[in-house]
């Protein structure tokens, strides 16, 4: 089995990611998290916990990391720190440390946020940090949802590199999502986008496989 390391695993959706990781027969997650507190609820799951800050040194996080998912956040609080700054800190010891894959949870908006009314900063970070990433030398996948919903997931969605249009997806679907990127015959050196739709995730990522890999 694959060790995933997730950032910003403590988060609504990170949490999904830990879940789906640990259900499933070819990933043991590991949950990077920033208090000693926050340990506990994946330690009684039985999930294998680091404690790390994106603000400071990253490099004991990445130990023994076969892939990366970035599903870590400020939440609008220090943008450029942790969703510029703290994905970048993140890239760097996985490069050194010869993760083979680094999924990026992105954001629709993020290949131009200067068109956005709000969220102009954070889609700003997120932008930068999704290019530092194409850059990096890392075999990456990065997913651009649309607004973020609590629904129950639906295992379909819409995939296209750009979907010209707005829209809502379920955290859960988007969790499957990043998991399924993790897999080695997903597509990579990609961006994307997705919304709630028709298609399997599993189907959609392969349509997307058949036109980029």
């Amino acid at each position: 089995m694959e060790n995933v390391l997730v950032a910003g695993a403590n988060g609504t959706t990170g949490k999904q990611i830990v879940k789906l990781l640990k259900s499933s027969q070819y990933f043991n997650p590991i949950a990077m998290v920033r208090k000693e507190d926050q340990q506990e609820q994946f330690k009684n799951d039985g999930v294998d916990t680091v404690l790390a800050d994106l603000t400071e040194n990253l490099t004991h996080a990445v130990n023994n990391v076969d892939k990366v998912v970035f599903a870590a956040g400020s939440g609008g609080k220090n943008v450029v720190e942790v969703d510029q700054e703290g994905a970048k800190r993140l890239m760097a010891v996985s490069k050194m440390a010869n993760v083979n894959r680094f999924v990026m949870l992105s954001s629709m908006g993020a290949d131009n946020p200067e068109a956005a009314e709000d969220l102009k900063d954070y889609l700003k970070a997120k932008q930068n940090a999704d290019e530092h990433l194409r850059d990096s030398g890392l075999k990456y996948t990065i997913v651009r949802p649309g607004t973020l919903n609590n629904s129950d997931g639906k295992g379909k969605i819409e995939l296209k590199e750009k979907l010209n249009k707005d829209g809502e997806i379920s955290r859960a679907d988007v969790a499957q999502t990043l998991v399924r990127a993790l897999h080695d015959d997903a597509p990579y050196n990609v961006t994307f986008e997705i919304l709630e739709g028709d298609t399997g995730i599993g189907d959609a990522m392969n349509n997307l496989n058949a036109t980029v890999n």
